[in-house]
């Protein structure tokens, strides 16, 4: 299989040359050529997670130098639960937050990860995976790919814009991990990254690539969770699950229309979004108006450019009404964020991006919508708590591998939000070395990924 560029002004790829470069030549996205089709059939007696993926995703490793590996990098990855639970008698929750960082993020970082480490690289030299983050993006790179040999991450996050535990996150594992907090929004974060992995001069004297959900190395593995879950679902019940994902950078609902498109058992998608309305102004009719985000609760989710559109308007072949026609997107304000968090804090434990899928869908039941939905739980709610613990009056447990990050020393380096700065950052001939950053300084260790 080969994949294009969302700008299809680049030549082709192969998987593994998608994959490491992150962006293509041309600023655009990856996208497979044409999507596989497979039947539910296809899945017949397999239900693990590694097994799902590793079926799902073969068609797109399909002459890949990778393809003989997918099933150990599958099963490398994907070593942690996806469980779905019932909240009620029409709603479950499909809970993503069990990997080692405590958010949906760890699913792609982590496939991503297996997939860079088992890559050559014929001229020996370090590659830098640039990564920008609202909150989660980071921590799991960073978790997957520390103390990963000839690999360093630098991280780019929005300095006082993210919660203080994800910010302690980003910054505690040293070693070939750099966490930079960037004078700035995550859109700032986000061009400047794009900026440096567009800028071929810069390339050829620090190689770079991406780790955001730009990547399709962590895109393709997002699938892997609807797939299972619509498997089930299809298996116990002969009908096909409907979805509400919470959403920013409209990465995890790509994943979930991809599937979809590919002939898993998905039925209608919805799309939560804060009281950021780039997307649910377009899905209600507007013209596409990127603009600049506004904080909210939900920080990760606080995108006002969200990069992965390029994807949404490439799967239906550039026409608008198509697109809109994926579902729809509604925004979710803060108070309304809260209330969802307050009302439900004795029964279950939303994070505030969470919270805003179940307000879309009790908006959906208010309208007489009496189907069942699954909502998608893409952070433990332990990483808010300055949000969480207020509103549900007591505190929240802390998942075990959470608890031994914040336990670490966290440092992060200050950075202007212009291209210039990272470009610099980049240049120092401090940075041109990881190796001998980690020769010189002992490892804080790997993290258990399954102790939460």
């Amino acid at each position: 299989m080969l994949f294009e560029s969302t700008r299809q002004t680049a030549p082709a790829a192969t998987a593994e040359e998608a994959i490491a470069a992150g962006l293509a030549p041309d600023g655009g996205l990856y996208v497979p050529q044409e999507l596989p089709v497979l039947d539910i059939g296809h899945f017949d007696g397999v239900q693990s997670l590694p097994d799902v993926a590793t079926r799902l995703l073969a068609p797109f490793f399909d002459g890949s130098t990778l393809a003989p590996a997918l099933g150990a990098i599958c099963s490398e990855a994907f070593d942690f639960p996806v469980p779905v639970l019932p909240f009620d008698d029409s709603t479950d929750v499909l809970e993503l937050f069990h990997g080692p960082t405590a958010a949906f993020k760890d699913v792609g970082a982590r496939f991503l990860a297996a997939c860079m480490s088992r890559l050559p690289r014929p001229d020996g030299r370090e590659l830098t995976v640039l990564v920008a983050t609202s909150g989660d993006t980071g921590a799991a790179v960073a978790a997957a790919f520390h103390d990963r040999p000839d690999l360093r991450v630098v991280i780019l996050y929005p300095d006082g814009r993210v919660s203080a535990r994800q910010a302690h996150q980003l910054g505690c594992f040293g070693g070939n991990v750099h966490a930079l907090r960037v004078a700035g929004r995550f859109d700032d974060c986000q061009r400047m990254a794009k900026a440096a992995l567009g800028d071929a001069g810069l390339n050829t004297l620090v190689p770079l690539t991406s780790a955001n959900s730009i990547s399709l190395g962590r895109l393709l593995p997002q699938m892997t969770y609807y797939a299972q879950a619509s498997l089930a679902h299809w298996r116990a019940s002969g009908t096909r699950i409907n979805l509400v994902i919470p959403t920013g950078n409209l990465g995890n609902a790509m994943a979930a229309l991809w599937a979809r498109a590919m002939g898993l058992p998905i039925g209608d998608v919805r799309l939560a979004c804060n009281a950021n309305r780039t997307l649910p102004d377009f899905f209600a009719g507007d013209v596409y108006r990127p603009r600049e985000a506004i904080a909210t609760l939900a920080n990760a989710m606080d995108v006002g450019a969200p990069s992965n559109f390029e994807r949404l308007m490439s799967l239906y072949r550039g026409h608008v009404d198509g697109a809109r026609l994926a579902g729809f997107a509604e925004a979710v304000d803060d108070a309304e964020i809260a209330d969802v968090i307050r009302r439900h804090a004795s029964r279950y434990l939303f994070c505030p991006h969470t919270a805003t899928a179940m307000k879309v869908r009790e908006r959906m039941a208010q309208a007489g919508d009496r189907r069942r939905w699954t909502i998608v739980a893409t952070a433990h709610p332990a990483k808010f708590d300055s949000v969480v613990e207020p509103l549900a009056a007591h505190a929240v447990p802390v998942p075990p591998a959470l608890a031994a990050m914040l336990a670490r020393p966290s440092h992060a380096e200050p950075l202007a939000a212009e291209d210039a700065a990272l470009r610099e950052w980049l240049l120092q001939p401090s940075m041109a070395s990881t190796a001998s950053v980690l020769r010189t300084r002992p490892s804080l260790g790997k993290i258990d990924s399954t102790a939460n």
